[in-house]
């Protein structure tokens, strides 16, 4: 009687143990299969007719060290900020070879360390400053770069295109027109890699209904077509009050599950998938409490997202409230709220 009552209470004692761990850890719900960090430093000029940037010195790319890290820490995609003008200082001419052979490069870095490259013209749907589609720069000339750039990585399948960075300031319609254009003309280059499309208002998750810059993504973007169906949409989100990432301040705990519900639903309901392609928050207990709801709701919502980029990392940055860059061989604050939620590549 003792042996049975002493082995009913460990019994008990047991249930009690594992049922406290339950819900005072709470375990996440699976990563979303791929999680990443933006590169930065591609993007780090302003481009001027007739003026060559200097790779080094106005721009730069990942370098092996920087994918090593970040390969070792459990991340599998990176996002990889260039230039259109880098590429073609000249519209509806050849690319240069020589600028092409550095992002293969960095593809290829990447590869070897089972990673994703997400190809990223950091232009906001310009040339030279002025706006695709409107009278100095055509839309023929945005899918002319696209025809020319996407066969060199044609038969890729770690390559995703990024069709450009951040729409703003223009009509929704009239980027939908240069979307699929641009689409068009990657698939007529035989390309099948996965597309990344984003939407008009700096492709905003919260904004995606909003009118306020005119028709709404969520009323045009439903028209993107990709005879390969292949393509998924980029957004970016940030925490603070106007959500530009601006600001050192997080509105609160809960608002990044809040600013990604209507957007997610909206994906739902036209069954669709999307990629967090920046979010961020400062080093803080509220901005560690806001990533982490935020991230958590990606993975309870996996028939949507497919995955996240942090902004930013990059040997540029400096200070950068944002950076996830290691300073003398010390990794940021922000790297442990990561980890959690990583995508492990098997690469160590």
């Amino acid at each position: 009687m003792t042996k049975r009552l002493i082995y009913a209470g460990a019994v008990v004692f047991l249930l009690a143990v594992v049922l406290f761990f339950m819900f005072a850890n709470p375990t996440h719900a699976k990563p979303l299969p791929y999680t990443g960090v933006v590169i930065a430093g591609g993007e780090f000029y302003h481009p001027t007719p007739g003026k060559t940037a200097v790779y080094g010195q106005n721009y730069s790319y990942p370098t092996n060290d920087e994918i090593d890290y970040f390969a070792r820490k459990g991340m599998n995609i990176i996002r990889v900020p260039f230039l259109w003008e880098t590429l073609q200082p000249f519209p509806n001419q050849p690319l240069r070879q020589d600028e092409v052979d550095r992002l293969k490069e960095v593809v290829s870095a990447a590869k070897s360390r089972k990673m994703v490259v997400l190809l990223d013209p950091h232009n906001y749907a310009r040339y030279y400053g002025k706006v695709v589609g409107g009278p100095e720069v055509s839309i023929s000339s945005f899918a002319d770069f696209w025809g020319r750039l996407a066969p060199n990585f044609a038969r890729d399948d770690n390559v995703w295109f990024g069709l450009v960075n951040e729409p703003h300031d223009m009509p929704t319609e009239q980027w939908l027109q240069a979307a699929n254009a641009a689409i068009a003309a990657i698939r007529a280059a035989g390309a099948k890699n996965r597309i990344l499309v984003p939407g008009n208002s700096w492709t905003g998750a919260f904004s995606w209904s909003a009118t306020w810059y005119g028709t709404p993504n969520s009323a045009v973007m439903v028209g993107v077509r990709d005879l390969l169906n292949n393509s998924i949409f980029e957004v970016h989100q940030y925490l603070d009050s106007d959500g530009s990432g601006t600001h050192t301040e997080v509105v609160s705990p809960t608002v990044g599950s809040e600013r990604l519900k209507d957007f997610t639903q909206w994906c739902r309901a036209n069954h669709q998938r999307a990629f967090l392609g920046e979010f961020a928050a400062a080093n803080s207990d509220q901005g560690h409490a806001a990533i982490e709801n935020m991230i958590d709701y990606m993975e309870k919502n996996q028939d949507v997202w497919v995955g996240f980029a942090w902004w930013a990392a990059g040997s540029r940055w400096g200070d950068y409230m944002f950076s996830i860059e290691p300073a003398n061989g010390q990794d940021k604050a922000q790297m442990a709220w990561l980890i959690p939620h990583l995508q492990p590549t098997g690469h160590k």
